[in-house]
């Protein structure tokens, strides 16, 4: 709650609040939590891990999250995704997907926190969300993240050419340029970090500064 009000007070463009061991203990994402950020925001918020069937959406929406981000469940019902946009709006629904480099421009998809491989593959699984009605893709490559290398900017940008959808990239953020790399590069359409904010070693309103001064597209 705390750093959900920093983030909003320093100039971060959304917050997302994802229980990332939701699913893999089958627990659903606390409500009253996200009451309680929601109070503390004035940004776009979403919230995901746990959420399984629409009524866990709802809950979630009338808590006060903007969005709603599903990753396992769709991936074992895909029909849930047409359910959610049909209901809610596609502008409601992102979409998660985890996937794990295999070969070449071969990802595979992951489920439970990367935990679990499918038989899914991230460029046709990604197209399909699309199809379904997701209204943003959010893509965390399972390689990347922790490391802070960088973003999956290769990835990124064949699927940024595949989709007409934004894509949130995730996972490898370790410095300034990384984001001005997946910009460019990587042509996603935002960058989500953690642990970079969390631990203080980038402050956003520097990061944003550095990347207007880059050329990039940034609300200050």
């Amino acid at each position: 709650m705390e750093l959900g009000a920093l983030y909003a007070s320093q100039g971060a463009d959304e917050l997302m609040f994802l229980d990332i061991t939701a699913s893999h203990e089958g627990r659903k994402t606390f409500v009253d939590l996200v009451k309680r950020i929601a109070k503390h925001i004035n940004i776009p918020f979403t919230v995901g891990g746990g959420i399984s069937e629409l009524k866990d959406a709802e809950a979630l929406l009338n808590a006060g999250a903007d969005k709603i981000s599903i990753n396992s469940s769709a991936v074992k019902n895909p029909q849930l995704i047409n359910d959610m946009a049909q209901n809610f709006g596609s502008q409601f629904v992102v979409v998660a997907i985890d996937a794990k480099h295999l070969e070449a421009d071969q990802w595979v998809v992951t489920v439970n926190g990367g935990r679990i491989p499918t038989e899914k593959r991230l460029f046709s699984w990604a197209k399909e969300a699309e199809e379904r009605g997701a209204g943003e893709i959010l893509f965390t490559s399972m390689d990347h993240d922790g490391v802070k290398q960088g973003f999956a900017n290769e990835a990124l940008a064949k699927m940024s050419s595949e989709l007409s959808i934004p894509i949130i990239a995730s996972g490898g953020a370790g410095s300034m340029a990384h984001f001005k790399d997946v910009f460019t590069a990587g042509k996603a359409d935002a960058g989500l970090a953690a642990s970079i904010f969390h631990y203080k070693e980038i402050a956003i309103p520097d990061l944003k500064s550095y990347l207007r001064q880059e050329g990039v597209n940034v609300r200050l």
